[in-house]
């Protein structure tokens, strides 16, 4: 019988790339550029769930509206061209991955980006050449926290829950794993405390998580990398 390999599913804003802080920016930019003014205090702490959320929350627009698109269609052009260049990695980000694609694990992204920003995110945090898979904005009918994107990274990778573990660093990332049946490992890098990460574990960074690797969470499924199916 085939070998089924275990898989590690990942978050990129605020995991891999520093960038919660940008995204809010360009979301403030973009909205009251179409009259709407809306703090980066105030979205901050919606970084993280799917923009199609934020919208709603923040404006009471829907994302497929005449408005909604435009908002979103400047703010993606806007952090691409003037915020993305500036960002780097997250400590240790690129070693983090590095090392479980070595001990065996299948590489996914579950990712509320769109496909136009993914692969220039993944170039930014210097992993694109490691990622085997991605699930993204397309992929999922309800953006996080519904567990949509998490479950079409499972199907990606094609592994059930318990064979996968995901890392990621808003609430929402550890509410859409939680409702995927996912073990969430969860980093601070993103900017929120212990308390709102509702995680199996809590790590400061992607660097932090690779000096405690083998006694964190993921370590049953780092053991072996692969097993029989």
């Amino acid at each position: 019988m085939s070998a089924l390999r275990n898989a590690v599913l990942l978050d990129v804003d605020g995991t891999l790339l520093d960038s919660n802080d940008a995204h809010a920016e360009t979301w403030s930019r973009a909205l009251r550029q179409a009259g709407y003014d809306v703090p980066f205090a105030r979205l901050r702490p919606l970084i993280g769930m799917g923009g199609d959320r934020i919208l709603r929350e923040v404006a009471g627009l829907d994302h497929k509206s005449a408005a909604g698109k435009s908002i979103a269609k400047c703010r993606t052009e806007m952090f691409l061209s003037e915020y993305l260049p500036r960002l780097a990695p997250t400590p240790g980000a690129r070693a983090l991955v590095e090392v479980l694609r070595a001990r065996g694990l299948k590489i996914v992204v579950a990712t509320s980006a769109s496909e136009e920003e993914l692969g220039a995110l993944l170039r930014a945090a210097g992993v694109a050449d490691l990622i085997e898979a991605a699930s993204k904005k397309d992929d999922a009918k309800t953006s996080k926290p519904a567990p949509d994107i998490v479950e079409a990274a499972l199907q990606k990778a094609g592994v059930p829950p318990e064979r996968a573990f995901m890392i990621g660093d808003t609430p929402y990332d550890c509410e859409a794993a939680r409702r995927a049946r996912v073990t969430i490992v969860a980093v601070r890098c993103g900017g929120w405390s212990d308390e709102r990460l509702d995680a199996a574990a809590v790590y400061d960074d992607p660097a932090d998580l690779l000096a405690h690797l083998d006694r964190s969470p993921a370590a049953r499924l780092l053991a072996t990398g692969a097993a029989a199916s």
